[in-house]
């Protein structure tokens, strides 16, 4: 059973800084694509940024520039730096992660459980 837990999330002033992780573990052959999204009150879930293996970047619009996405593929983890935050990115931001148990093995999407990030004075 793949675990995704998240952490780094709380509460900052606006123009501030706040660094996600994701740590995954748990019957892991293989992680492709990694991503965070995040979901605001009353809401649908966004991508703000996603990574492939090969560390190759996308980000939402309204994140470039102040977001950068990151991951440590031998430790099975993903960053997300976020800078010069505003009040609109407060959400409960999610990890995704795309997971092969084993070589034979299709691909499963996980997600963690959320970690909640406000951007207010």
């Amino acid at each position: 059973q793949v675990q995704l837990v998240e952490s780094g999330g709380g509460l900052v002033q606006p123009g501030g800084s706040l660094r996600l992780s994701c740590a995954a573990s748990g019957g892991i052959f293989s992680i492709t694509t990694m991503g965070w999204y995040r979901q605001a009150p009353g809401k649908e879930r966004e991508l703000v940024a996603i990574i492939t293996t090969d560390h190759r970047t996308t980000y939402a619009d309204s994140v470039k520039g102040r977001f950068t996405i990151s991951r440590d593929n031998a430790k099975n983890t993903m960053y997300l730096q976020m800078n010069s935050l505003k009040p609109e990115d407060t959400a409960v931001y999610y990890c995704n992660a795309n997971v092969a148990s084993a070589y034979d093995r299709p691909v499963r999407s996980w997600w963690g459980q959320g970690t909640q990030v406000t951007v207010s004075s």
